[in-house]
């Protein structure tokens, strides 16, 4: 399973409206940190397909969204489980790391 493009248009039924944990990914094209994470969000979205679901928003054309959940660096990696912001990544950081935190909010 690959990471859904979501963008501020479908923002609401893909994240907020979904009945599993949702890791998102605000990400730009120019960032470097965001390719360097890149591999490790798809490869979650792989290992964890049918607990997680796994977005990805691009800040400069959402930049809506990226607003209204105050990402002022990127990446930045929000979980959301029942329509909320329950857990929050700031940076490229190791995969362990982002998986831990995933964990915590599958259950």
């Amino acid at each position: 399973m690959r990471p859904v493009e979501v963008t501020d248009a479908n923002f609401k039924t893909e994240v907020l409206e979904s009945k599993t944990p949702v890791l998102v990914d605000f990400w730009a094209e120019w960032c470097g940190p965001c390719k360097m994470i890149a591999p490790v969000v798809e490869e979650l979205a792989k290992e964890y397909d049918g607990k997680l679901r796994v977005g990805k928003v691009d800040v400069d054309s959402n930049q809506q969204t990226a607003m209204q959940f105050g990402v002022r660096s990127i990446p930045t990696l929000l979980i959301f489980k029942n329509g909320k912001v329950v857990d929050q990544i700031v940076g490229a950081v190791p995969k362990r790391m982002l998986a831990e935190k995933v964990l915590k909010h599958l259950n």
